[in-house]
């Protein structure tokens, strides 16, 4: 795999060692999931932003509601298991 370096302060640098050290995984790993649990993070944030400006709009939430409507009745694909209303 290719790589790259980036500098870091020397107080993170620490961190990233004690991190490396108490999770037993290697100090790339460490930053590779650090990055992908923030990228987590922001997209669920933003999602959360954009459902709260969707709630505001009232025609907005209303069209909203009435496709969950729509969609919950796919719920029901007539195999086993599937609750019957």
């Amino acid at each position: 795999m290719a790589s790259t370096t980036v500098r870091i302060n020397k107080e993170n640098h620490e961190l990233l060692k004690e991190l490396s050290k108490v999770t037993d995984m290697t100090m790339q790993n460490v930053i590779e999931t650090a990055l992908k649990q923030f990228h987590k993070q922001l997209f669920w944030e933003k999602a959360a932003t954009e459902f709260k400006q969707l709630r505001q709009d009232e025609r907005a939430w209303t069209e909203e509601q009435a496709e969950n409507e729509v969609w919950d009745t796919t719920l029901s694909d007539g195999f086993e298991g599937d609750e019957e209303e």
